[in-house]
């Protein structure tokens, strides 16, 4: 199957990303607790990729596989949750808008910088002008579409302290990057991918429910548990399907490619979510500036895909 083949499974893992966004969100409203609802959110992760290898355990890796697998590559899965613990400690600090700017920004530049150097085990591609530029148009993009989420989230009022958070940040969105380009190795070293991805996600549950035993409140009440919708844990596993192509498509279609494509399709689906109010979102309609960042951004993925 050639790379370009790959394409329309990657726009759907992002378009589903972003539907898991909007249904964590409105978890962490119901559950009150960040923690306990990041927790809930990535248990059914766990469950299903251990149930889908118990029922496909083969094929196992050899031992020769494992020796070969770098130290790191089993904390893809944490390094991609740093940017969702950014996203529950600093995105009320410092606005929706600049935080999603820059962790998206700061993925695109470094999944171009991966694919041109061949860090991680990549193939080396070179400095190629065309796809920098379309990772400029998507960066440019994306500060479009961040920046017209209305007012409410601070982006215009965003104090001196919130700014010094900014290259926290940045490293949660190279992180993301990151994150995806040792899913993959994880995936070569363990050659069964519902094995890797378990092996993935599981320090990640780890971690958020350890911080959630050392700071157990707020806990939600009954009237707030009473709000939870059926789909609502389920969005972790939505994500998951980003995680999960990242595993089997990164090293086919470059880490450019992939994480462009899946960040154009993110938010354009964040961008119709908003704009119909899907999902219990607030509608806000997407007016001339999301369209235009929509359309830059596209531009950009087109230059990094083809070039």
């Amino acid at each position: 199957m050639t790379a370009t083949l790959l394409y329309p499974f990657i726009i759907v893992a992002g378009c589903l990303q972003a539907l898991g966004n909007s249904m964590n969100a409105q978890l962490r409203g119901k559950v009150v607790n960040p923690w306990l609802a990041a927790t809930v959110s990535f248990l059914p992760i766990v469950f299903v990729f251990a149930t889908l290898f118990f029922t496909m355990p083969t094929p196992m890796p050899s031992l020769d596989s494992l020796s070969k697998m770098p130290w790191y590559a089993p904390l893809g899965g944490v390094a991609g949750a740093v940017a969702v613990f950014g996203g529950l400690a600093f995105i009320d600090k410092v606005g929706a808008g600049p935080f999603n700017g820059l962790t998206l920004t700061a993925n695109i530049i470094t999944s171009l910088a991966m694919d041109a150097f061949g860090l991680f085990g990549l193939q080396a591609a070179g400095f190629k002008p065309l796809p920098w530029l379309g990772g400029l148009l998507m960066a440019v993009g994306v500060v479009f579409i961040a920046r017209s989420g209305g007012k409410k989230d601070g982006d215009e009022h965003t104090s001196t302290a919130g700014k010094l958070l900014y290259p926290f940040i940045i490293v949660a969105g190279m992180l993301m990057a990151v994150g995806v380009v040792w899913n993959a190795q994880l995936r070569g070293a363990l050659v069964n991918p519902w094995l890797a991805a378990t092996v993935s996600f599981v320090p990640v549950v780890f971690v958020f429910a350890f911080i959630f035993l050392l700071r157990p409140t707020p806990l939600p009440k009954r009237e707030d548990l009473a709000g939870v919708r059926w789909y609502m844990p389920l969005a972790g596993i939505t994500g998951a399907v980003a995680v999960f192509a990242g595993l089997l498509f990164v090293d086919k279609v470059g880490a450019g490619a992939f994480n462009g494509l899946l960040i154009t399709a993110n938010l354009l689906t964040s961008v119709a979510l908003d704009h119909f109010g899907w999902l219990g979102m607030k509608q806000v309609k997407a007016g001339p500036a999301r369209l235009v960042g929509a359309a830059v951004m596209v531009a950009g993925i087109v230059l990094i895909s083809v070039f």
